[in-house]
């Protein structure tokens, strides 16, 4: 996996030194504006409703403001939809990634983010970056936990072998319950709300055995359980990376509050496809014990697969989409895309059957707010978060909409990368449909003509 990210990097690179423009202005913020949006069409996460919104402070609000620095008539012809946010990825937790993608995110109209596995000194690099009001909003994983020879070793080690995990401080190894017990003091200490624990293959302990897997496994399902015990009990919670539907088990019979990875996302190991078709009682297990599932179906493009094999894995996600949807278990946008964003993960939902108005919705507001909950985010309402995206048409109709954004708001500020456009946006402006009244001429009251005199009427 490592080798193929690198490669595809460099593809890229190599591509945009020979054919790319000059690199773009980063995005810039304006000051927070009131806006009124006259005859506008949003997606309320079920349906288009129309109307009139206003924008005062960074939030919507119920009135027309007492100053208007955008007027707009959208003429009932564009779609206001809230930001996307990306559930699952790695691209933002180091300063370089967040040099590489972080124009990218507000490019793509994904406002929010989870990156999964930073090292503590990393994120903390990041942080400032992340509080600009131009800037993606993350939330960052800074202890990630899996087995001596688990996932991701083979990706972040130049070399993958014992001696070179223990030598690293990036992840952290536990290899038993009392382990995990022993470790806690500083595992707590690495900061964060969140850990992430690793489970891949647990119900094979044979490839232990196997030199080429070195790297690619997790920890053994009574390691994962005290690990989420342990969290729990400090008020943590947990993630937990999985790759079969063994793993999927385990990770629901550990208590985890999130599960990163539909299971059949990659087939590192090639077994069958059936090894990754989750039961109905487990996805029952996952909408009753309240443990959203990330659904990181893009990132299977990733790994190259054969036709044949690619579409049993597509059948197998979809079965597996199906039965977390029957039973009402919560689901999350990830991409886990390297090189992209959650907009890759839109897609490729989209092209498995989900319907377009619980895909917009899972985007734009259940995972927004299951990354940062009590805000008032994915929504139109008066005091929610005045943040949205401004597309060409509906997106219920024809989802490449959203790969267009013609305007991008945030929290009232106007995103764009045109320095003088932010700098003078908070100047007050009236519509460019509003035709000014003529002025009146000032007339005075008219004068009582005079009573003519007496000669006069004598004459």
């Amino acid at each position: 996996m490592r080798f193929l990210i690198a490669c595809l990097l460099l593809t890229c690179i190599f591509s945009q030194a020979q054919t790319s423009p000059p690199p773009q202005q980063p995005y810039q913020a304006s000051a927070p504006l009131s806006w009124e949006l006259k005859n506008a069409r949003w997606f309320d996460g079920h349906r288009i409703q129309r109307g009139n919104l206003y924008v005062e402070h960074g939030v919507f609000v119920a009135k027309k403001p007492a100053k208007v620095n955008r007027k707009m008539d959208l003429r009932g012809q564009q779609v206001l939809i809230n930001p996307l946010a990306e559930a699952h990825n790695h691209n933002l937790q180091t300063a370089w990634g967040w040099g590489q993608y972080a124009d990218r995110y507000i490019d793509e109209g994904v406002f929010y983010a989870a990156m999964l596995c930073g090292d503590p000194a990393g994120v903390a690099d990041v942080r400032p970056l992340a509080a600009a009001p131009a800037a993606p909003e993350v939330s960052f994983i800074t202890a990630c936990i899996t087995s001596p020879d688990g996932y991701p070793l083979a990706a972040v080690l130049p070399q993958a072998s014992a001696e070179a995990a223990t030598a690293q401080d990036q992840i952290v190894l536990v290899d038993s319950p009392e382990q995990a017990r022993a470790q806690w003091p500083a595992i707590k200490a690495r900061g964060g709300s969140w850990l992430r624990i690793v489970l891949a293959h647990s119900e094979r302990p044979e490839l232990r055995q196997q030199p080429a897997l070195f790297g690619h496994l997790g920890l053994r399902p009574d390691t994962a359980s005290e690990l989420t015990r342990l969290a729990h009990a400090d008020n943590l919670r947990v993630v937990a990376h999985v790759e079969t539907a063994a793993d999927f088990d385990a990770a629901l019979a550990a208590g985890v509050d999130a599960i990163a990875h539909l299971p059949g996302y990659a087939n590192t190991a090639d077994e069958a496809p059936e090894h990754f078709a989750i039961s109905e009682a487990a996805a029952a297990q996952a909408a009753r014990q309240h443990t959203a599932v990330i659904t990181t179906t893009a990132a299977t493009a990733l790994f190259k697969l054969d036709p044949a094999p690619l579409a049993a894995m597509r059948e197998v996600q979809r079965a597996n989409l199906a039965r977390l949807q029957a039973a009402g278990a919560q689901l999350l946008v990830g991409s886990d895309v390297f090189i992209g964003t959650a907009r890759a993960e839109l897609h490729a939902l989209d092209s498995l059957g989900l319907d377009r108005a619980m895909l917009l919705r899972l985007a734009t507001q259940d995972t927004p707010r299951a990354l940062f909950p009590g805000r008032r985010l994915g929504c139109f309402q008066p005091g929610c978060e005045a943040s949205f995206l401004l597309l060409g048409g509906d997106p219920l109709a024809d989802l490449a909409q959203v790969d267009m954004p013609l305007l991008r708001v945030k929290q009232g500020r106007l995103l764009t990368r045109l320095a003088d456009v932010a700098a003078s946006s908070s100047q007050a402006s009236a519509s460019t449909v509003d035709t000014p009244k003529p002025a009146l001429k000032k007339v005075g009251k008219p004068k009582a003509q005079s009573k003519p005199s007496s000669k006069a009427k004598r004459r």
